[in-house]
């Protein structure tokens, strides 16, 4: 393990990230909240300690190697975490406790969404802000990010993306140089936002409401300005864009890059896990539209029609945005939008969950054994088209699935020591473990109301579900640490 050289990036990184505690204070000073000093106070913290950290060894030019490279992701995002508190910890007006604090931070920072906030209509601008803009730098990952920039400072990255790019295979690159597909990813990412906030202002959000929102619809966060979410503008036409969105959001980057380049939509529907994405929300939606339907949930069948697809999509993709108290729908439709999002978006998107990719594989693997309960004897591959998937890419895809399994199972019953209901502990793991952010039960509307515990295991949930749990448990094994 080449310390040196991880302290040296985490140091590093940590400067950088102080940087994002500036424009909050630019927001303070322009709708003259008084609530700059939190972020000044913050970036100084940050900056200093990175100084501190990268300090000592700046001179280290060792090389990165993989290993190295799990290692500062895993310390980054812990680290990332804690110093994005300070400014919300340090702000009188939220009087927030360090666990509150630290939950809301890695919530935004995982695009997860949840929120332990309230009154989020008379909280000042500044700090709205920077709620959505964790969410923002979160949704790519702040390592990608980094991935354009440390090489000219000397460091490669190639071992730092490789760690934190979500999905089950991690070694397609879009361009020949790693910098590249960094640029190429965020320049994407700019381009989604920027067309998102113009879209919304042009549906009647004002400027600072459009900014915000965009952020956290590209980044599939769903912290908003409002108690209300969405639905405080009450408005079809922002619906209908918050949904195409949180669509395309849900899309593997790559593809949007492929057909960015070469000017062709057909990348789209070529693509496997691309039919499958838009066959499962577009099955969530009928069923869920269906039971409203069905119900009479809405004297206006119009109503019925456009919350449905909106709670589909955005609970389907993990955004997690809401028009309305979905919690409240009739039957089995809240546990079916919660098991909706156990799927998630696709893998190289900005969506959580298991990915789209890895259940369409571990479906096929399913009828896979079933045939060869009748051909005992046959070689049968698991194919996605013509192309047959790899041994090793179906035998991690299983791996992937059970460790999930286990560790939902651990977080359950931690989060039912703490004294939570059945209904509440499962959809607060499922929530934080696939950054969703809203849940069932006690925590339909937040975690405000439930103990210090279980937000600390609802903080390691998203830690776990953003780095997709390998990232981190490799960590604990012996394997790993072994020269």
């Amino acid at each position: 393990m080449n310390w040196t050289v991880v302290q040296r990036i985490l140091g590093l990184l940590l400067m950088i990230f102080s940087l994002t505690m500036l424009p909050p204070v630019l927001v303070s000073i322009i709708f003259q909240d008084g609530a700059w000093l939190p972020f000044l106070e913050g970036f100084a913290l940050t900056l200093i300690s990175g100084l501190i950290i990268w300090f000592p060894v700046r001179q280290s030019r060792r090389d990165l190697r993989l290993r190295d490279g799990f290692l500062v992701v895993a310390a980054f995002w812990t680290v990332l975490g804690t110093f994005g508190a300070a400014p919300l910890y340090l702000a009188d007006t939220l009087s927030l406790t360090l666990t509150d604090a630290v939950f809301e931070s890695m919530s935004g920072l995982t695009t997860t969404g949840a929120t332990v906030l309230t009154n989020l209509d008379n909280l000042p601008k500044s700090i709205l802000y920077y709620r959505q803009q964790l969410q923002w730098l979160g949704g790519m990952g702040i390592i990608v990010l980094a991935v354009a920039v440390l090489p000219m400072l000397g460091i490669g990255g190639m071992q730092l993306y490789r760690a934190e790019t979500p999905g089950p295979v991690k070694d397609t690159k879009l361009t020949p140089r790693i910098t590249e597909t960094a640029k190429a990813l965020w320049l994407i990412y700019l381009t989604f936002t920027i067309a998102c906030g113009v879209s919304y202002w042009l549906a009647g959000m004002d400027v600072f409401d459009a900014i915000c929102h965009s952020f956290s619809t590209v980044a599939i966060g769903g912290f908003s300005t409002h108690d209300a979410s969405i639905g405080y503008f009450d408005s079809p036409a922002i619906e209908l864009i918050a949904i195409f969105f949180m669509f395309a959001a849900g899309i593997n980057f790559s593809l949007h890059f492929f057909a960015w380049r070469n000017i062709r939509l057909s990348h789209y529907t070529s693509d496997h896990e691309f039919r499958a994405y838009f066959t499962f929300l577009l099955a969530v939606a009928v069923l869920v539209v269906g039971s409203l339907l069905w119900h009479q949930t809405y004297m206006n069948p119009a109503d019925s029609i456009i919350n449905g697809l909106f709670h589909a999509v955005s609970i389907a993709t993990t955004t997690g945005f809401t028009t309305a108290d979905y919690s409240a729908w009739p039957d089995a439709v809240p546990v079916l939008l919660i098991f909706a999002s156990f799927i998630g978006g696709s893998a190289g998107s900005t969506a959580g969950g298991i990915k789209v990719i890895r259940w369409m594989l571990i479906f096929k693997q399913g009828f896979r054994e079933i045939a060869r309960l009748v051909h005992p004897s046959a070689e049968i591959p698991v194919k996605l088209g013509n192309h047959a998937v790899p041994f090793r890419v179906v035998d991690a895809v299983w791996g992937f699935f059970s460790v999930y399994i286990i560790v939902f199972g651990i977080m359950l019953l931690g989060m039912m020591m703490t004294g939570l209901d059945q209904v509440t502990a499962f959809s607060a793991v499922a929530a934080t473990l696939n950054n969703l952010g809203p849940g069932l039960g006690d925590v339909a509307s937040g975690f405000m109301t439930v103990p210090d515990a279980a937000k600390w295991i609802a903080v390691v949930g998203m830690l776990l579900g953003r780095l997709e749990i390998f990232t981190l448990l490799v960590l604990l094994t012996p394997t790993f640490w072994r020269h």
